[in-house]
């Protein structure tokens, strides 16, 4: 027997909506590439959505379009997350930070129509210019009269609202109907794309408001330092206006004293990023010796968080969230925030909770399994590749038959390739992706287990852990170090003595090497294929 219920489409352009009429004093505050502040109710950019929707449909963009993004976090690029999906096209961010080849790729590979930049970005839409698609628009995000001089033809994106309604006929759209299109960051092979729906969309925020609810609250004000480019800043322009929340963003100053200067200045109570970017409001806190007031949380993900940095936030008075989710699966799958009663918990084992990727949001399914596909216990012991499957992962890769057919298990569940155990309690620790395992003499020793233990000794700014070649056992595991003091930097004696109660003595690092600074992907996570390769040739030490 059928239920006798009305089935209305979920549709993205709804939360704006709603958010303009439940809570149209929560806004956007937008630190512009202008140099100026800008704000804007959620009110006003449903106003400015619908106008900017007519103007997108005077360039000819129509129903499954893909438009494409270049931009910083701001008002502006919110406005086009409403206005391209709410009309029935998809809107195509893009990470600046890939190279030109990647971005030329996924450009071409997603058919984009229409190409938005910051304005920042000028010289590098010049140098692509020659080699973007024929007949491809071209729109600076900025008005008339701060057009930057170009041999290209521009479009300045004001220039859309000139002479439009305030309002739009926005089309009662398919649930599955495709939104919004985010392409890995493309570490092997060419960068695959992860096309989202309206469904899956609005699932993924309602999830997200529920599982963060510390942090996604209404007059809570939120800094999202993870791009607009990156997984949609992980759901929060959909969530945040879902709850009325207020979203503050950085534009492109993202270094720890402006980040510290911003939140303090809008009165941020939940910034979220990856670790490191923390790394330098970190650094600041303590040049400064405070915290920005009224600062009081911050979400950390896109990698594991060393445990001195989520104790160092704790014992400021900043409460640390992590989670863990991939641009598959839209991208968050699990939360760190703890229960009333874990809250209780002595501070040693609440440091132990906190360090690890926390529990599923609702609608995301996890399993382990081994190398024969196997289910694995969930019983903290047990390790195996993560598998999730929900109403937020994707069925398959945009336009790439080949790997949307390696991707998935027999029964339908997507391989994450991260190595991972489950305990008892739902709590996911991930112990390193299956391509950074350390196998040395047939035992797997974890990259992300050393770092960890290295980041807590105090001459220790940064690190990462590799293999190298090794001629009896190999793999063996080679340290990477960014002091804190280059004038006084650890020794391998005085890391291995931080390890060596915490691990079995095979598993230490063989050799130490020194760096200024650690190589970054498009994401802000560190480059460890680039490691691979500097270091490809590195001889070990001979222990004899």
């Amino acid at each position: 027997m059928k239920g006798m219920m009305m089935n209305e489409p979920l549709s993205i352009l709804e939360i704006l909506r709603y958010a303009a009429s439940a809570h149209p004093g929560a806004e956007v505050v937008s630190s512009r590439v202008e140099g100026d502040m800008h704000r804007e109710t959620y009110a006003t950019a449903y106003v400015r959505a619908a106008r900017l929707a007519h103007g997108l449909g005077r360039l000819g963009v129509a129903p499954g379009d893909r438009v494409a993004t270049l931009a910083w976090n701001g008002y502006r690029h919110f406005e086009l997350y409403y206005a391209v999906s709410g009309m029935g096209a998809v809107c195509h961010t893009i990470n600046p930070r890939l190279s030109a080849e990647q971005m030329l790729y996924i450009i071409g590979h997603a058919e984009d129509r229409v190409l938005c930049f910051d304005t920042t970005f000028l010289p590098l839409v010049e140098a692509l210019a020659d080699r973007l698609p024929r007949g491809m628009t071209l729109v600076a995000l900025c008005e008339r009269k701060a057009l930057p001089d170009s041999r290209l033809d521009l479009v300045a994106y004001e220039d859309l609202f000139e002479g439009q309604p305030d309002t739009y006929d926005w089309p009662r759209l398919p649930e599955d109907s495709a939104a919004a299109l985010c392409y890995t960051s493309g570490t092997t092979g060419h960068p695959k794309g992860a096309l989202y729906t309206h469904r899956s969309t609005v699932l993924h925020a309602m999830s997200l408001a529920i599982a963060l609810s510390a942090s996604l609250q209404e007059g809570g004000r939120i800094l999202p330092v993870v791009p607009l480019f990156h997984v949609n800043a992980w759901g929060l322009p959909y969530a945040a206006p879902l709850v009325g929340a207020s979203l503050v963003m950085p534009g492109p100053k993202l270094d720890g004293a402006s980040l510290f200067d911003l939140i303090e200045a809008q009165g941020v109570t939940s910034a979220w990023g990856v670790p490191t970017v923390w790394l330098g409001l970190r650094s600041e806190i303590e040049a400064r010796g405070r915290v920005p007031e009224g600062f009081r949380q911050v979400v950390i993900g896109g990698s594991a968080a060393p445990r001195p940095m989520i104790e160092g936030f704790e014992r400021a008075g900043i409460e640390v969230i992590h989670a863990w989710g991939m641009t598959e699966m839209s991208p968050v799958g699990t939360h760190g925030l703890l229960s009333e009663p874990m809250r209780e918990l002595p501070v040693e084992e609440r440091m132990r909770l906190k360090s690890k990727q926390g529990r599923r949001i609702f609608g995301v399914e996890l399993k382990i399994a081994d190398e024969d596909g196997t289910r694995l216990p969930e019983d903290g012991r047990a390790s195996g590749e993560l598998f999730v499957r929900g109403n937020t992962v994707i069925s398959g890769y945009f336009a790439n038959a080949e790997a949307s057919a390696n991707a998935f298990d027999g029964e339908g569940w997507f391989g994450t390739g991260d190595v991972a155990t489950i305990d008892a309690q739902g709590f996911v620790t991930i112990q390193d992706r299956t391509k950074d395992l350390i196998k040395s003499g047939g035992e797997w020793i974890s990259s992300i287990d050393l770092e960890n233990l290295a980041m807590a000794h105090p001459k220790v700014a940064s690190c990462a852990v590799i293999a190298v070649p090794h001629p009896k056992w190999d793999e063996r595991p080679l340290l990477v170090v960014v002091p804190r003091d280059a004038a006084n930097p650890p020794t391998l004696a005085d890391l291995h003595d931080a390890m060596r109660d915490h691990v079995a003595r095979w598993q230490l690092p063989d050799d130490l090497v020194l760096l200024e600074e650690l190589p970054l992907t498009a994401t802000g996570k560190v480059s460890k294929l680039t490691l691979r390769d500097r270091f490809r040739d590195h001889v070990l030490p001979d222990p004899g």
